[in-house]
């Protein structure tokens, strides 16, 4: 590997981490950062997406700029947008300041840039190198990908159980099974995606709050998924101070005149069935790269049916609650050959005190 490779590795990842400093503000935009050297190789400006709607990263970097441009290099960890949104095209501003070289790690997925951008850069006589740190690049947006790819959200499942794979006792009582420090890790979790999703019985039985404890000051959107509408009059999702509350409702099955329960604050939308899959698709088309499921056995079942789940957070721990009629993580697969199982990657493993963490992608 020569010097110059090393220098254009050295400077895409430092793209990638400017990139990764806009988790939790960017959807349904993608995290981006750029880095702007001089002709001589000089870091001249750097930027990065900070919140959809404000400037993109290469924005912010040319008007950040220290010095002269022309002649300069860009790194930037996606491909620099084509079309005109709320704000301007980016791949316009790098060829007006007459950059002479563009490393970009991935193509936007989103249809209205997949290649264009590169395209119209190359077009104006700019050198592009493509792929540079590519599966960091992949990993970083792999939320925002997902959702231009398949127009669903990307799922995450977080539960917490004993050491015999119990959330809970027979009569329903779960506080606490994991301790205070994989408690508040959840809240940090919670902060980088944007939905939160749980069913009408953990509502009703749970009364959560679904927020990252001040972790994130605009907290992620708090979502109710029910059946039948049969929601308490009081609830802490009730309280729109605190974060939105969106209700979704199977039109289906649901009793429309428990509507008059829930305050005007919160936002209502009606599905035509209880599939998981159209709840993500709404939550997609509402600009939400990632949610978060926090939901009992049957929601958490039905969604993993659907292909709603891609990834799972499991806090284990070192509690036996035993009961063969103790509360399990999921309901009935009712799977009968070992070859239909979830098989699952683990791709972290952590020790929080005493309780284990887990970290699986679906295979």
């Amino acid at each position: 590997m020569t010097d110059s490779n090393i220098n254009d590795i050295k400077w895409m990842k430092r793209a990638i981490y400017l990139a990764s400093l806009g988790k939790g503000f960017t959807s349904p935009n993608p995290m981006v950062g750029a880095v702007i050297l001089d002709k001589d190789g000089n870091l001249i400006s750097e930027g990065f997406h900070y919140k959809s709607g404000m400037p993109h990263a290469e924005a912010m970097a040319f008007n950040n700029l220290k010095k002269d441009a022309r002649g300069g290099t860009i790194y930037v960890n996606l491909e620099p947008c084509c079309h005109h949104g709320k704000t301007p095209p980016c791949v316009d501003k790098i060829i007006s300041f007459g950059i002479k070289k563009a490393f970009i790690s991935i193509e936007d997925p989103d249809d209205r840039v997949s290649g264009k951008g590169i395209k119209l850069l190359k077009n104006a006589g700019i050198q592009v190198h493509k792929g540079l740190c590519r599966e960091e690049s992949l990993k970083l947006n792999k939320f925002f990908i997902h959702r231009n790819i398949t127009e669903n959200s990307f799922g995450v499942l977080k539960w917490a159980m004993s050491i015999d794979g119990r959330v809970g006792l027979k009569n329903g009582e779960s506080k606490w099974i994991t301790n205070k420090f994989s408690r508040s890790l959840v809240h940090t979790y919670r902060a980088g995606f944007d939905a939160i999703i749980i069913g009408g019985n953990t509502l009703r039985k749970d009364n959560p709050l679904l927020t990252t404890r001040g972790v994130r000051k605009l907290e992620p959107l708090r979502v109710v998924f029910t059946k039948t509408l049969d929601l308490p009059e009081k609830a802490n999702l009730w309280d729109c101070n605190v974060a939105r509350t969106l209700v979704v409702y199977d039109s289906s099955t649901a009793n429309k005149k428990l509507l008059n329960r829930i305050p005007e604050c919160v936002e209502i939308e009606e599905l035509p069935s209880d599939n998981p899959k159209l709840l993500s698709n709404l939550l997609a088309q509402k600009g939400c790269n990632s949610v978060f499921w926090e939901c009992g056995p049957k929601l958490a079942t039905a969604a993993m049916k659907a292909g709603c789940i891609q990834e799972l957070m499991t806090f284990i721990a070192p509690k036996i609650l035993g009961g063969d009629n103790s509360m399990n993580a999921f309901s009935d697969f009712e799977f009968t050959d070992m070859k239909e199982v979830f098989n699952l990657n683990a791709t972290e493993i952590n020790l929080i005190d005493d309780d284990i963490f887990v970290r699986s992608a679906i295979n």
